[in-house]
């Protein structure tokens, strides 16, 4: 039997200086809590422009190999392999769909849920989460924190143990896409405005307007093709 060639995957520009990257990381024996150098020397060293750099920087940080910290730079993590680094990447672009659904079918039922049980202290949470995410965006920041806190808080709201079981078994996965999501231009901005409209159909206890609301939100903030279309 002859065996058939397999088409040839061209890798994407963010993957191969993701494998730079951990290259560097491992030649220069880097150990968690160093700093990588800035963005501009490191994309001048690379050859590339910010915005590859920029791309291979979240892909590492979805994967929890870096933070990246408005004013700080990218501070390591963890240390990576080469091969497994790439190998995560793409398995986290396979999954994104998987996200999204499960995000779909339990986030817009909390929505509702949050609009019918929050108690005021509910709504205050729900209220701190969506300052704190300004002030880290007004900070230029990308409001990742406080993105957390929001979600959090409309699943607390909703007072349902089941959901927030299952939310909570997804968690590691959403950081991904929330991550991701944030990083591209504007996302943060327009994040922060669909919270406000969920936060004030909540307080208003219109469910049909929370879900709708939620339901919006999550078509935009799951446009995460940053890490998935770029040659």
């Amino acid at each position: 039997m002859v065996e058939q060639l397999r088409p040839v995957t061209r890798p994407r520009l963010y993957e191969v200086i993701v494998e730079q990257l951990c290259a560097y990381i491992a030649d220069n024996e880097m150990t968690p809590g160093d700093r990588l150098p800035a963005e501009r020397d490191l994309a001048a060293q690379l050859g590339v422009s910010r915005a590859s750099l920029s791309q291979a920087l979240v892909a590492l940080e979805v994967q929890g190999v870096v933070s990246v910290r408005h004013g700080d730079g990218a501070i390591l993590v963890r240390r990576p392999t080469e091969e497994r680094a790439v190998e995560a990447l793409r398995e986290h672009a396979d999954r994104i769909p998987e996200i999204i659904d499960a995000r779909e079918a339990l986030e817009v039922k909390l929505a509702s849920l949050a609009a019918t049980r929050r108690s005021d202290a509910d709504m205050a949470a729900i209220d701190k989460a969506i300052a704190t995410m300004e002030s880290e965006i007004e900070a230029g920041d990308r409001g990742v924190v406080g993105d957390e806190m929001f979600h959090e808080a409309i699943t607390a709201a909703a007072h349902s143990s089941l959901l927030a079981k299952l939310m909570h078994e997804i968690s590691g996965l959403i950081r991904e896409t929330r991550i991701e999501s944030l990083s591209q231009e504007d996302r943060p901005r327009a994040s922060l405005k669909g919270h406000r409209r969920i936060a004030e159909a909540v307080r208003r206890q219109n469910a049909r307007e929370a879900s709708r609301a939620m339901a919006d939100h999550l078509r935009l903030v799951s446009d995460v093709a940053l890490l998935r279309d770029s040659n």
